[in-house]
Order: structure tokens, then C-alpha cells, then sequence
């Protein structure tokens, strides 16, 4: 079955059946769980800001 065929968009899970996500950042030049951040370092990573690096049409002016 393919992913555009699932119906798995209309399950609902139950509390009992979900898994905690955990989340890791790279901090100070290693990887380590948001969940073991600092108050200070958890709002660093809540005000980061995603940064997509221009392509080379984009800075040649070739694209529309």
C-alpha cells in the first residue's frame, strides 16, 4: 500500500498508544535532547530563527 492510499490521517490514538518525541539540537558542537536544556538555552532554541541559503539562480538573477 502506498502512503497516498493509507488512512492512517483519520486514526485517532489513544493516550495509552502515543510515544514521547524526543527532540535533539546541536549545541556548542554536539548533539544533545532539547529536554535536558537550561530555561535560558530552551528559549534560545524557541526564538531560533530557520535559514535557507540562497541557490545560485536566486543570486545570478536567472529566476523569475
Amino acid at each position: 500500500m502506498k502512503c497516498s492510499q493509507s488512512n492512517a490521517s483519520s486514526k485517532t490514538l489513544l493516550e495509552s498508544e502515543r510515544t514521547k518525541c524526543e527532540v535533539w539540537s546541536r549545541v556548542m558542537g554536539y548533539h544533545r535532547p532539547v529536554s535536558g536544556f537550561n530555561i535560558g538555552k530552551k528559549q534560545e532554541f524557541a526564538d531560533r530563527l530557520e535559514y535557507k541559503e540562497p541557490t545560485m539562480e536566486v543570486l545570478n538573477g536567472s529566476v523569475d
